[in-house]
């Protein structure tokens, strides 16, 4: 049976962010070849040129792939608890250690803020992770759960130190320890923020 002009169009699509995905994650973004990634896809030049426009383009559609599936691990974590309380800390437990996972990390956190600029990376950063954090504490503090605090505020403060902590982590060599450490700390700051 063929496929329709659409069906092919997101099957190409599909496979070459996920070739793209593997290429950026082992190489990084200035030493993938996008030849290499065209020829392992089965596709041409033209169908990279044509979907994505060129390499960033096509790391900007892989990048965001990435930043959905984070957030879907999130949630789905956070949906393991009914307490919305522990909603959140799962749910920032599931972020730190999806983004220092292999395929995710050199894309989420080194390459995708130097190659699309702070600003951009940062823009879709809160229309995925961080708008699931937000939107969290909007609900707990709603519910009388949060010492007076700003939102906003918060949701940075907390996305930033994530941030951070998923590079530490990616440095050390006992990852699995080091996330331990880093999701305990975490677990201790978010407590602060608990209205008693």
């Amino acid at each position: 049976m063929k496929r329709s002009k659409e069906e092919q169009k997101k099957a190409t699509i599909r496979k070459l962010t996920e070739v793209a995905r593997m290429h950026f994650s082992e190489h990084g973004y200035a030493e993938a070849s996008t030849e290499e990634m065209v020829q392992e896809a089965g596709l041409t030049r033209g169908a990279l040129y044509h979907h994505f426009g060129n390499k960033e383009g096509l790391f900007h559609a892989v990048l965001a792939m990435v930043q959905a599936e984070i957030a879907q691990q999130v949630e789905s974590e956070a949906a393991q608890s009914e307490d919305r309380w522990e909603q959140l800390v799962l749910g920032c437990r599931a972020f730190v250690s999806a983004a220092v996972e292999t395929p995710n990390r050199r894309i989420l956190l080194i390459d995708g803020p130097s190659v699309l600029g702070w600003e951009s990376w940062r823009q879709m950063d809160q229309e995925h992770s961080m708008r699931l954090l937000h939107e969290q504490l909007l609900l707990i503090d709603e519910q009388g759960g949060l010492k007076p605090v700003s939102i906003p505020a918060l949701t940075h403060l907390l996305s930033g130190a994530m941030n951070e902590a998923a590079l530490w982590i990616a440095q050390m060599p006992d990852q699995q320890q080091a996330l331990i450490e880093a999701t305990a700390s975490l677990r201790l700051m978010l407590d602060g923020f608990k209205a008693q």
